[in-house]
């Protein structure tokens, strides 16, 4: 398999190297909350990694699936919500699943797309776009969080990652009108402690 595996990322839990981690929900999942703009529903959380997305959206009212690969992952996660109420407990559940094999067993109403295009090599990515349009179907909802981390190897064409730099030229291409309706640019721009940097941009599945 192209890219990072699951033996990578268990390394860099093991070794507490989870720089991406900001030890809370990212700050655009609460302002599409607040704003309404992401309101409950049936969603998944691919790459979830340590579960603040999955354990807020869940004490927010979702029915929220976290998926990740990485043993550690799925293990601080599902800590995390293991230690939620027992009623908002019971609208979350994380997997061990590889994200281009899962299928839901029912369909959902959106995904929460943070972490896990970037971490993937980009041989990879159409098949992961190619995923997440079957998990949605006509008028189901991407909330994605495209990460900018341009490198000077890449005037060279090298591909350096993870986390790997998701060009919104490149995005355009990757999920194209045809299959998801796209809002007008411009999109604004989020820090991100690890000293990248993150466009949100909700998609609408065609």
């Amino acid at each position: 398999m192209a890219g990072p595996t699951v033996g990578f990322w268990q390394e860099k839990f093991d070794a507490g190297q989870t720089l991406w981690d900001r030890g809370q929900p990212n700050p655009q999942l609460a302002a599409w909350l607040d704003a309404g703009v992401l309101a409950p529903c049936r969603i998944a959380v691919p790459g979830c990694g340590a579960g603040y997305e999955v354990v807020e959206l869940a004490g927010r009212g979702f029915r929220v699936t976290g998926l990740d690969y990485t043993p550690a992952a799925v293990q601080q996660a599902r800590q995390r919500v293991d230690a939620l109420p027992p009623a908002q407990r019971a609208n979350a559940r994380v997997l061990q699943a590889d994200v281009l094999a899962w299928q839901p067993d029912e369909p959902l109403d959106a995904v929460y797309e943070q972490a896990c295009l970037c971490a993937l090599h980009p041989d990879l990515w159409t098949a992961y776009a190619a995923a997440l349009a079957r998990w949605l179907p006509a008028g189901g909802r991407l909330f994605a969080l495209f990460v900018q981390v341009a490198r000077p190897g890449a005037a060279e064409g090298r591909i350096e990652g993870p986390p790997y730099h998701c060009d919104i030229n490149g995005m355009r291409a990757l999920f194209p009108d045809a299959t998801w309706e796209w809002p007008k640019p411009p999109y604004p721009r989020l820090a991100h402690p690890a000293g990248i940097a993150e466009l949100p941009v909700v998609l609408v599945r065609r």
